[in-house]
């Protein structure tokens, strides 16, 4: 009786770290210094996490679309702008959000666990997952950048939106990975 004891101690010690790592792997920080995961405070709609920097002028570029974007689906996915650079204090952040008139929540991602989770490598990019916190797309907003510096007049497809569709649609989305043009996260392993 005593061994069965000690196993199931065990075994619920293993479930609680493992659950411990997980959430810490889908969390952020929010302006004011708190945890937030940003998977589970999505509340049964999609998360669509959109990494940018400050010092990015193809993140900036990006901010109406973003804004756009985010307004057209806030019924059905939660939005986050998400900075990685570890040296974005909230006060600089929230400077950024007042000059591109941003009405998003933001989460700093110091340690990238963010990012790492949603295989993103460079700003913008952006991550959805479903309603089940799985990835389902990450990569380019759109293909407004031909490369740094070289821009089409306009976007002639817009990989986020279509995958926001196909998620809430329950199918997959078009191409499910499609790197962006614009500023590498560093330090990112």
């Amino acid at each position: 009786m005593e061994r069965l004891r000690v196993r199931l101690i065990s075994v619920v010690t293993v479930l609680l770290v493992c659950s411990a790592i997980a959430n810490a792997q889908q969390t952020g920080l929010d302006l004011d210094g708190h945890a937030v995961n940003a998977l589970s405070a999505s509340s049964g709609k999609l998360t669509v996490l959109i990494f940018i920097r400050r010092d990015c002028p193809v993140s900036s570029r990006y901010a109406p679309s973003i804004q756009r974007i985010s307004q057209q689906f806030a019924g059905s996915a939660t939005f986050w702008l998400v900075y990685p650079d570890k040296s974005d204090s909230p006060q600089l952040i929230r400077k950024y959000l007042a000059d591109y008139g941003y009405h998003l929540p933001a989460l700093r991602d110091p340690e990238h666990s963010l990012a790492k989770l949603s295989h993103v490598q460079i700003t913008p990019e952006a991550a959805v997952f479903d309603r089940e916190q799985r990835l389902v797309y990450d990569g380019r907003i759109d293909d407004w950048y031909l490369d740094l510096g070289r821009s089409r007049p306009s976007p002639t497809t817009h990989e986020l939106e279509d995958a926001i569709r196909a998620a809430l649609a329950g199918k997959s989305a078009a191409s499910r990975e499609v790197r962006g043009v614009g500023c590498f996260i560093s330090d990112l392993e």
